[in-house]
């Protein structure tokens, strides 16, 4: 059982989950500077478990043994595959990923959420599938992909391979988080002269802050225009988190700093609301 706390995983009528079918990663940009994961492979490496025997930075392994974990849940899921590891990680076969889809295909009362810094692999796995099938392959309907980014430069270069694949896949989504700079998603430079509004695209933002010791603050405007952005393209935007850092503004609003507090008492309110949204989909019974 990993149950998580996710917030982004508490779809209504569904658990949050995590499935780990592959384990380890390495680092690709700013966003990856105090990753999450990193730590807790390494605190979980030290408490002996075979799983993280390998150095997290050594890059990601996969597990065949915990492919058949989600055929034992029985109550709907939204799962979060892989929040230790990238499932699109160069050193992870094919073979291995379409092993994942095959489970995704035969538990459709759960819902999976695959987020990857490297969808032009995840691009590349569909080139290979159609190959392999001799067709162009769609993946189960139960299935989400997204792509995390942390500013404008890192949205740029992923989110055109994620946008690519929008007619294979139900819902394409975008992490911003940890947003370390501002992002416009209107405004999306995807080649040295062209702008496309990315939006247009796809079907769920997700926003946070960055967590941990060594974590930067998020400024509210950068929050504050994805959610307006969002809110214009009729886009759902969940706003997750500020992270250890609390915006501080004065008696007009004005945002004049921010207090650390950790991410526990940081909170989700954004300009006194909470924003947590979802694509609006079928959640089926079990």
């Amino acid at each position: 059982m990993s149950v998580t706390s996710i917030e982004w995983t508490k779809r209504p009528g569904t658990i949050g989950e995590t499935w780990n079918p592959t384990t380890g990663c390495n680092k690709v940009d700013r966003g990856c500077k105090n990753c999450y994961a990193e730590i807790m492979h390494k605190r979980l490496r030290a408490m002996g478990q075979a799983k993280y025997e390998a150095p997290f930075l050594d890059g990601a392994v996969p597990h065949y043994d915990t492919l058949d974990i989600p055929m034992k849940w029985t109550k709907p899921r939204t799962v979060f595959v892989n929040s230790m590891s990238d499932l699109f990680h160069e050193h992870v076969p094919f073979e291995f990923i379409a092993k994942v889809f095959q489970v995704i295909q035969l538990t459709p009362q759960h819902t999976y959420l695959i987020l990857t810094k490297r969808p032009e692999i995840a691009a590349g796995f569909w080139h290979w599938q159609g190959m392999t099938n001799g067709t162009e392959w769609k993946a189960p309907p139960n299935f989400w992909l997204g792509t995390s980014a942390n500013d404008q430069k890192s949205a740029e270069a992923r989110l055109p391979a994620l946008i690519y694949l929008k007619p294979f896949v139900s819902v394409l989504f975008l992490s911003y988080e940890p947003a370390t700079g501002p992002l416009a998603l209107r405004a999306l430079r995807i080649g040295p002269f062209s702008h496309v509004d990315a939006l247009t695209s796809l079907d769920w933002v997700i926003c946070g802050g960055e967590s941990g010791p060594k974590a930067e603050p998020m400024r509210p405007s950068w929050a504050q225009k994805m959610r307006d952005d969002c809110r214009q393209a009729g886009v759902p935007f969940f706003f997750k988190q500020w992270g250890r850092w609390h915006p501080l503004t004065d008696l007009f609003g004005n945002y004049t700093g921010e207090m650390k507090v950790g991410r526990d008492k940081s909170f989700n309110l954004l300009d006194g609301e909470t924003w947590q949204q979802f694509p609006i989909l079928d959640i089926q019974n079990a």
